[in-house]
């Protein structure tokens, strides 16, 4: 078989599962197990594939074809311009996020602590330690098995990240400059109607955001105000119908400058707000 034949048979199959963009995720698994860029495959489309590449081919499309997600067979995540190592323990880094790190960028100083909740993979607090010289950062994670992926990334990035285990602050005794975070935030009974790839392969507890979606953000912001320094800022990713709700929890919390913030799509995104210098 050549590599023409083969990726239009990966295309074929994904097709016929009714895979989203099946034609790119045909391809990216081909560049996945061949090592080639498209420009090297467009030289090669008539050569003879190897037998081992076809046999891992055609088990990473069958694969996918049970809605594994791309990135689960491949181990690979790209965010902010980094690679990233993921697995079925860590939810897969998402665009919409860059949001949130793009928004903590505009605030943060070299000198200043950041402190990632709910950290998964590392990808948002490592991201900011590579992009912005000077800071100094904790992500803190109940699973024990995402830590391990968030250090795994920490060490391939070069990244001097400390991570903690920890049920939201019950381990965390210091104080920041910045709180991030994208916390579960999807209501229970919305999960069963996500994409298989979403509700059957990533980790529920990083997804449940119990019955109203509010959960954690009720919970780090009321027990994340002792954590934060005076005129510290705590930033949220948030789901698109979830900005009044979060802001009016902020409110509720005595905090000020509270911003919602859209993503490229147009949707509410992200959600900032400040710690007053008085406030105790």
């Amino acid at each position: 078989m050549t590599y023409q034949d083969l990726l239009g048979w990966g295309k074929q199959c994904l097709e016929e599962a009714s895979i989203e963009d099946s034609a790119l995720d045909a391809w990216y698994l081909l560049e996945y197990v061949s090592d080639m860029s498209r420009s090297q495959y467009f030289l090669k489309t008539r050569d003879t594939v190897d037998e081992k590449q076809q046999e891992e081919y055609e088990a990473l499309i069958r694969r996918r074809q049970q809605r594994i997600p791309l990135q689960h067979l491949t181990n690979q995540a790209f965010f902010m311009g980094f690679e990233f190592y993921v697995n079925d323990q860590v939810l897969v880094p998402r665009q919409d996020t860059e949001c949130l790190v793009e928004e903590v960028l505009k605030i943060a100083r070299p000198g200043m602590k950041i402190l990632d909740m709910c950290t998964g993979s590392g990808c948002i607090l490592i991201s900011l330690l590579k992009m912005q010289k000077g800071l100094t950062g904790t992500g803190a994670e109940l699973s024990e098995t995402a830590l391990f992926v968030a250090h795994k990334n920490a060490e391939a990035l070069e990244v001097d990240a400390k991570f903690v285990h920890s049920n939201l602050f019950e381990q965390i005794s210091e104080t920041y400059d910045i709180i991030v975070s994208n916390p579960p935030y999807i209501p229970t009974g919305v999960i069963r109607g996500l994409q298989p790839e979403v509700r059957d392969h990533e980790p529920f507890m990083a997804l449940d955001g119990r019955e109203d979606g509010l959960y954690f953000y009720e919970q780090i912001i009321a027990q994340g105000s002792k954590h934060l320094n005076p005129n510290g800022w705590m930033c949220f990713e948030i789901g698109y119908d979830q900005g009044e709700a979060v802001s009016r929890i902020f409110r509720e919390h005595g905090y000020i400058k509270i911003q919602v913030l859209k993503d490229l799509a147009g949707l509410d995104r992200v959600v900032t707000a400040q710690i007053p210098d008085a406030w105790k």
